[in-house]
């Protein structure tokens, strides 16, 4: 079903772009000239943030993934093909949910925009399989984690902060070949930036060196192996990476109960956008806290609009790891 309407999306995607860009095929020069500024378009919130970090006013940065949507569901509009279309820089993932975006740069004419799948700038890892039934975490040497055939990179790669340096230096080096003319201003932001990024990864890994613990239990998806591998934490979860799943498993649920209370565990994390079932009932069998962790991969309208940043979220990660660990 799933392969199914990603083909009939890549064909309304294609039949839309010929209808609207035929309209719009003026649009492009007319916009840029008005505003004087490079456009660029990014898919999901981390990339918009490191973007617009570096860029400051004097980019026209625009986010397809609406604030408060689910990531993972989203189809581009006639007008988000158009914006692309448009655009100088392109900036998208990569992965299971990129698999639109093929279509849609197959369709368009603009040959001389940049565009740039971040998946291609820092060294991947695979995405691991849950089975409690065969209680692989029970060795607890880290061989549960080794690749087995079949299984897909994971594709959550700004959740490592050392990614997210890797990948917004990749961002400035394009900006600065796209618009050298502020490359000096853009130098200057990305240095700052760079700093900040630096700062938050150290107090990260002094959080985890001064910790009683060192396993997480997410009672939900875990699209955080980059960030866990980072620190070289350990991990409980209901479901890998950003599975269709709805429902784990009795045995999962079991596990993960037993596993927080012989443990002491504190707390039970649960993602955004989430409605934290899993974690709710692990919380009510064990007496662990609940507390939610942010993949970035998106923000609600009330983030968005507070100016949340990729920076701020990690941060109060950072603040709910330290919880979590002690």
């Amino acid at each position: 079903m799933k392969k199914f309407l990603s083909f009939a999306l890549s064909l309304f995607i294609v039949f839309t772009t010929l209808f609207t860009l035929t309209s719009c095929s003026s649009e492009k020069n007319e916009s840029k000239n008005d505003s004087g500024k490079i456009s660029v378009v990014t898919t999901i919130f981390p990339y918009y943030d490191f973007t617009r970090s570096i860029a400051g006013d004097t980019a026209d940065i625009k986010l397809l993934l609406s604030p408060g949507s689910e990531p993972h569901s989203y189809e581009p509009s006639p007008s988000d093909i158009v914006a692309i279309e448009n655009c100088d820089i392109f900036i998208y993932n990569g992965g299971e949910s990129d698999e639109w975006v093929e279509s849609v740069l197959d369709s368009i004419e603009n040959k001389n925009m940049k565009v740039m799948r971040m998946m291609d700038y820092v060294d991947l890892l695979y995405e691991q399989s849950v089975d409690h039934d065969e209680h692989e975490h029970e060795d607890g040497d880290g061989d549960e984690h080794e690749h087995e055939h079949g299984e897909e990179y994971d594709e959550h790669i700004w959740t490592s902060v050392k990614n997210a340096e890797k990948l917004t230096n990749a961002i400035y080096d394009e900006l600065c070949v796209s618009d050298s003319a502020n490359k000096a201003a853009y130098s200057s932001n990305r240095d700052s930036y760079l700093s900040k990024l630096q700062a938050l990864d150290s107090e990260i890994s002094d959080i985890v060196s001064n910790s009683k613990r060192n396993t997480v239990v997410f009672g939900d998806r875990f699209p955080f192996l980059y960030f866990v591998t980072d620190y070289s934490l350990e991990y409980e979860c209901a479901f890998p990476g950003c599975s269709s799943e709805t429902e784990p498993s009795i045995s999962t649920v079991t596990h993960m109960i037993d596993f927080t209370r012989e443990n002491k565990i504190p707390v039970v994390f649960y993602l955004e956008f989430s409605n934290g079932k899993v974690a709710k009932l692990i919380s009510e069998d064990t007496g662990a806290k609940t507390m939610r962790f942010s993949s970035c991969h998106n923000v609600t309208k009330d983030e968005f609009a507070d100016g949340a940043t990729y920076i701020s979220l990690m941060e109060q990660n950072a603040n709910s790891l330290k919880e979590a660990l002690n």
